[in-house]
């Protein structure tokens, strides 16, 4: 049992990218801005973009792209719209989020997009507000979550809006990985079981300077692979260990 578990945790891990270090990170987004700078317009790099990490503006698609947008959006919703009703959930830790919305704050969620089909359905209409990417990919990601979830638009950092960081994340029982997407797509086989996992309040101090963002980066991202890790073998587990982490996340919503 315990040999299939590590093999099944090593397969988990293979699922997901290495994360860059924070100069690997600010090289690639000073070359993406360069990039963009070189092949667009000077009036529209002086009005649209927002920063040098943050770029707002669509990509130029080719229109046999940009057709398909609107098709795959609808093809998906209409498959979360069938398919969400039959899933079985069961929630652990969202005491904690209750505890920030009580404290009038907002969270900001952080989450591997695999599972973007039963959270959008999970946590639809709940005015979530969502940043996404503007390659072709998010564009039609984006349409979905606006007809189930929100309007697309920035998230504020943690440090600059003082509410927290929370990391999630989803495992089912039955399911298809997609391992041909960049994300390993995960498509719930109808009626699947799912628990949802989430972790305590990340909080950023206003007055974080660059070590300490980087600490509390360093800290999401350990959160993100341990609810990974958990929720992705939760069937797999035991009575007995699933009863322990029922203890740790606290009781079923």
């Amino acid at each position: 049992m315990q040999g299939r578990d590590a093999t099944r945790r090593r397969d988990v891990r293979t699922l997901y990218y290495t994360p860059m270090s924070a100069k690997d990170a600010a090289r690639e987004a000073e070359r993406g801005t360069d990039h963009a700078a070189r092949s667009a317009p000077a009036s529209e790099n002086s009005a649209d973009a927002v920063n040098a990490h943050y770029d707002t503006r669509l990509p130029e698609l080719p229109w046999s792209r940009r057709i398909q947008i609107p098709v795959i959006a609808a093809a998906i919703y209409s498959v979360i719209c069938l398919l969400g009703p039959t899933l079985r959930y069961e929630v652990l830790g969202w005491e904690h989020a209750e505890g920030v919305y009580a404290s009038g704050k907002r969270c900001i969620w952080a989450f591997w997009h695999r599972v973007i089909i039963p959270i959008v359905w999970w946590h639809r209409n709940h005015g979530t507000v969502v940043m996404n990417t503007t390659a072709f990919d998010g564009q039609w990601t984006r349409k979905v979550i606006e007809w189930l979830v929100a309007k697309p638009g920035p998230v504020m950092l943690a440090r600059k809006t003082g509410c927290p960081v929370m990391v999630f994340h989803i495992g089912v029982d039955r399911g298809k990985t997609f391992t041909n997407t960049w994300d390993h797509f995960l498509l719930p086989m109808p009626f699947a079981r799912t628990v949802i996992l989430f972790a305590p309040p990340i909080y950023v101090p206003a007055d974080a300077d660059q070590q300490m963002l980087e600490a509390k980066h360093t800290e999401m991202q350990c959160e993100l692979e341990r609810v990974r890790d958990i929720a992705e073998g939760w069937f797999a587990l035991s009575d007995s260990q699933r009863a322990k982490y029922r203890t740790e996340f606290g009781d079923s919503k």
